[in-house]
């Protein structure tokens, strides 16, 4: 065989595993590419349903009032003196645990809905709503207050503090319908007068009902 025959032989080896040791590299980067999906910023967080056993977590921002329970004697009064009814549709602003709520379905036969930012409190009302044997005609939302709508309650109840009330005192007078009541533990609505101030061990409790025209001093 002559010399120049078999350059050209060792040539062509050398190109052939050349090339086979590119496809080789090649292969094993596009099974990197398919072993390992790309992450997007878009992808959609995990949630807590989507992470069993997780805790709560805590509120996105810090609530405008701190967790205080109302005692349940106040609690009765509150109720009492809303006259609630069985067809009665009872919001709690700042619901914490849901015993407002939770007390007014199991003695009043009452559906209602208890709302709270924090979702600590909402997952610890719900589990009481289900020993209390209530689930069915209460509800729990992890909420901003001053989003929710309130168009069909009948009664209102609130524990919140003096500036909360006042700053959400236009949206009930907004929202909610001629002759619907609103209690308050321990704080008033400013210039709107109550109709009655009763005193529970030591607390007192305030009722308001919503006029059908609304005086210019309250807007």
């Amino acid at each position: 065989m002559s010399f120049q025959r078999m350059l050209v032989i060792l040539a062509a080896s050398i190109g052939s595993i050349g090339l086979g040791l590119i496809g080789y590299s090649q292969m094993r980067e596009l099974d990197t590419q398919t072993a390992q999906p790309a992450v997007t910023s878009q992808a959609p967080p995990l949630t807590q349903d989507s992470q069993p056993g997780k805790l709560p977590q805590a509120p996105e921002r810090t609530p405008d009032v701190p967790y205080v329970p109302t005692p349940q004697a106040v609690v009765d009064e509150m109720l009492r003196l809303a006259n609630v009814q069985q067809n009665d549709r009872l919001y709690d602003l700042g619901s914490g645990d849901g015993r407002i709520v939770i007390t007014a379905a199991k003695q009043y036969g009452v559906s209602g809905i208890g709302v709270d930012i924090d979702p600590r409190r909402v997952q610890e009302a719900n589990e009481n709503a289900r020993q209390a044997g209530v689930s069915d005609r209460v509800e729990f939302r992890q909420q901003d207050l001053f989003q929710t709508d309130l168009r069909d309650a009948t009664v209102v109840t609130l524990y919140l503090l003096p500036q909360i009330n006042l700053r959400l005192r236009p949206k009930l007078l907004s929202e909610l319908k001629p002759g619907t009541r609103i209690v308050s533990h321990a704080f008033d609505m400013g210039n709107w007068k109550p109709e009655k101030v009763v005193r529970v061990d030591g607390r007192t409790i305030y009722l308001w009902t919503v006029p059908e025209r609304v005086p210019a001093s309250l807007r």
